[in-house]
């Protein structure tokens, strides 16, 4: 179940990062990219891609998830 939560999620996610790349591109230069180029469970079954590990998953973390409100209020 937790797998199946992961793939939604990163299909999802992988649709954004496509459409930003390909607003960014040069057409001329490079190919449309797909979501699945960004989508790791779909790198995995076409056998490209950057694998998931437990020391990319915490340098993902430390980029994309806000650290914690410190207790206390503002000062």
């Amino acid at each position: 179940m937790a797998e199946a939560r992961g793939r939604d999620e990163w299909g999802r996610m992988a649709s954004l990062l496509s459409l930003l790349a390909n607003v960014n591109r040069d057409p001329k230069r490079t190919r449309a990219f797909k979501p699945a180029d960004f989508n790791p469970y779909e790198a995995r079954r076409s056998g490209g891609g950057i694998p998931l590990t437990k020391s990319n998953l915490k340098l993902l973390k430390k980029v994309f998830v806000a650290p914690a409100a410190k207790k206390g209020g503002p000062t």
